[in-house]
């Protein structure tokens, strides 16, 4: 297996707020996380189809809004 490395994201998330109880059947969502109010649905730019669920507590501590938007 190889060896682990840190990476720095180089490139803008286009997310949107998950809204309870909306159908996830077309999103990927991690089998560790738990969907919750507060969690986000970010989309691959360049596939808009290509989407997944981001736990609150990860885009707590990672993200912020760009702005001017």
């Amino acid at each position: 297996m190889a060896d682990w490395a840190k990476y720095r994201r180089t490139n803008i998330a286009e997310m949107r707020p998950y809204v309870p109880g909306e159908l996830l059947a077309d999103i990927s969502v991690s089998g560790v996380d738990r969907v919750e109010l507060g969690g986000m649905i970010a989309r691959n730019p360049a596939n808009h189809n290509d989407q997944w669920y981001v736990a609150k507590a990860y885009f707590e501590d990672n993200f912020e809004p760009l702005g001017g938007e």
